[in-house]
């Protein structure tokens, strides 16, 4: 009798801390962009800064820890003709992760820290928009840090930045390369709790 009492209140008590935690919304939605900088040559090819944008769906697991998974684009472009033209790299596609978010103080703002995989491409394109080249996709990393501003009503502003590194190879002009995409973006971002 005394055990299925003593498992009655812990039951109770799980259920009311899950209550009471059903309140802060679990799953939110973000959409965030801006611009990139390489921090190496693609190949050996010189990049332009560029500009890219995600779509992210987070779930709160506890207080502090979450899971993020979205989709992703962002284009540079060589900074010298190569073919006699300028081409456009643009790497699109998945990323997933970890994410750790904390409050400042008394204040409505939460620091969050993100270390994640990519499910990546690149694309080659030409000026005209023709696809030269796509390497297919491939794992790479992602980090990233931000705050997030609490404006009210579920909705917040998240401005951050991120480091994406992905390498793929390919046969790029009939001759096999290994690509090295590397960049840092600044990001600004709306973001909505459900």
């Amino acid at each position: 009798m005394r055990t299925r009492v003593l498992f009655l209140l812990v039951l109770l008590s799980v259920m009311v801390k899950g209550y009471a935690q059903e309140e802060e919304s679990r799953f939110s939605f973000e959409l965030n962009s801006g611009v990139s900088f390489a921090t190496s040559e693609l190949g050996d090819v010189e990049l332009k800064p560029g500009f890219g944008f995600e779509g992210v769906f987070h779930y709160q697991l506890m207080q502090h820890w979450g899971l993020y998974a979205g989709w992703g684009w962002n284009k540079l472009t060589s900074k010298e003709e190569i073919g006699g033209e300028h081409l456009d790299f643009e790497e699109t596609g998945y990323v997933f992760g970890v994410q750790y978010k904390h409050p400042v103080s008394e204040l409505p703002l939460k620091y969050y820290l993100r270390a994640g995989g990519l499910y990546n491409h690149i694309e080659t394109e030409s000026s005209e928009g023709t696809i030269v080249d796509d390497t297919g996709h491939g794992l790479g990393w992602q980090i990233a840090g931000g705050v997030e501003v609490d404006l009210g009503g579920k909705w917040s502003l998240v401005p951050g930045f991120k480091f994406n590194s992905l390498s793929r190879s390919t046969d790029y002009f009939g001759t096999s390369t290994d690509l090295d995409l590397n960049y840092i973006s600044l990001r600004v971002g709306i973001l909505k709790k459900f």
